[in-house]
């Protein structure tokens, strides 16, 4: 593996390190003998265990941590011009380099990069590939946007020439990359805010498929818009649940929605798999990742054992615990399709009520998906919305989550609306009955309702 090349920068400073793909990153470089600081707006577990692994971290951000002797100066898309120490390194002249570019640099290091990418499950599949390639014990350094259930972080820094990585469309991020092996797990009309059309959306796929390497390999599933006639150089392998070079048969779901599958190539069985995570689309993710990792010589034997084995990644079907007798589900699902294959995998594991507690994520994907949203939820028998969580974005007046609760009431829907999240607990708490199943949803912080109700 070579040395990370940074144009002869000796310290590097994070604003936002302790984001959570950042922290993986500023560790990276550490280790590849880089002087590296941070900063962040507060403390959490992440700053600390950056403390302790050496990288000083200060809060908050403030123009005043970039000091003379920074090189250069990493940040993410989502700071904003106005930052304190964004405009300080501007006004020093200091080299400035977007949080996705770093990352095409590193790539570069490793003979052995893998990008997963897709509009949905790309965390999970992400994981799932970092499962199989630790288990065939080649070491990888790994960068997921979420914490893995196996080691409860999302990064680990290896020593080897592999590199997993999960790959972000959103502004073209995965612009950046050459992996060697691309997985593209799905493409559906998401961050229409920066792509505009579906198209735009298709087209900034395809790029990425280009930008593997010569003699590379792209994982696609079968029938993905964009990629039904591809002329790439590269190889394309393709899977699917009916038609592709990786299919699965025999598919068996247990009582808590769990699928066993064997997996198909060409006719021929080569693996068994027990999916320990939920749903139809979990193990499409698991079918690409074992294709992918069949296209590195990696055992079948290992692949399935890793993914019949895998912890899945914290938010991502999450068990928080029990209430009453009800379940407590956490899922991160933001997008309609998201959340319509969620709720169909968390009906098959209960027999009881199926009660979604919904934040949604960003005015423009409210607006853009409200119909799509309204019919997602057609499997919950009770849904309780709270306001939008902005994120990124403005106070935006003219959309809501009662514009969502007047779309489900006008599909026949159950569906209740609270403002905050004690309104909403307080109901919960009351209407919730043994055998019942809640999951809170949503990309926001929405997961706080369901910690209330199981301290109380």
């Amino acid at each position: 593996m070579k040395k990370i090349n940074l144009n002869g920068a000796k310290k590097v400073h994070f604003i936002g390190i302790g984001g959570i793909s950042m922290s993986g990153l500023a560790e990276v470089l550490k280790r590849d003998g880089y002087e590296v600081t941070g900063s962040d707006s507060t403390s959490s577990r992440i700053t600390d265990h950056l403390v302790k692994a050496g990288i000083p971290v200060s809060i908050p951000n403030s123009a005043k941590n970039i000091t003379d002797d920074i090189d250069l100066v990493i940040y993410t898309a989502a700071i904003r011009q106005e930052n304190p120490e964004f405009q300080s390194s501007f006004i020093k002249g200091k080299a400035l380099l977007e949080r996705a570019a770093l990352l095409g640099i590193m790539l570069e290091c490793y003979d052995h990069a893998i990008c997963v990418a897709g509009s949905h499950g790309k965390t999970t599949a992400t994981s799932l590939m970092a499962e199989i390639v630790l288990d065939a014990g080649l070491d990888p350094t790994i960068s997921i946007g979420g914490h893995m259930g196996r080691n409860e972080t999302n990064y680990y820094v290896g020593e080897s020439s592999y590199f997993v990585l999960e790959s972000c469309e959103y502004k073209n991020q995965f612009h950046h990359f050459h992996p060697q092996v691309g997985i593209i797990l799905n493409i559906d009309a998401d961050h229409l805010d920066f792509f505009g059309t579906f198209e735009n959306v298709v087209n900034s796929f395809k790029k990425f498929a280009e930008n593997i390497r010569p003699g590379g390999v792209l994982v696609v599933q079968h029938g993905t818009p964009g990629f039904e006639n591809s002329q790439l150089s590269c190889k394309v392998v393709t899977f699917g649940e009916v038609e592709g070079e990786f299919c699965p048969a025999n598919v068996e779901y247990d009582n808590f929605g769990r699928p066993k599958f064997d997996i198909i190539k060409n006719n021929k069985c080569v693996a068994h798999i027990s999916l320990p995570l939920p749903g139809k689309y979990n193990m499409l993710n698991a079918i690409a990742t074992f294709a992918a990792a069949y296209e590195l010589g990696i055992s079948p034997i290992i692949a399935a054992n890793a993914l019949s084995n895998a912890k899945g990644v914290k938010r991502r079907f999450e068990h928080k615990g029990i209430c009453g007798g009800a379940h407590i589900i956490d899922d991160y699902a933001h997008h309609p399709t998201e959340i319509q294959q969620c709720l169909a995998a968390a009906r098959k594991a209960t027999q009881g009520k199926l009660i979604c507690l919904f934040q949604p994520h960003t005015y423009t994907r409210t607006r853009n998906h409200l119909s799509d949203f309204a019919k997602s939820f057609k499997d919950a028998d009770k849904i309780v919305l709270l306001p939008i969580y902005a994120a990124r974005e403005p106070f935006d007046p003219s959309i809501s989550s009662l514009n969502l609760q007047e779309a489900i009431k006008d599909r026949g829907g159950d569906v209740i609306h609270f403002d905050d999240f004690d309104g909403a607990s307080k109901f919960l708490q009351v209407n919730l009955s043994p055998g019942d199943l809640l999951i809170t949803m949503g990309a926001g912080d929405v997961y706080f309702v369901g910690e209330m109700l199981l301290s109380m």
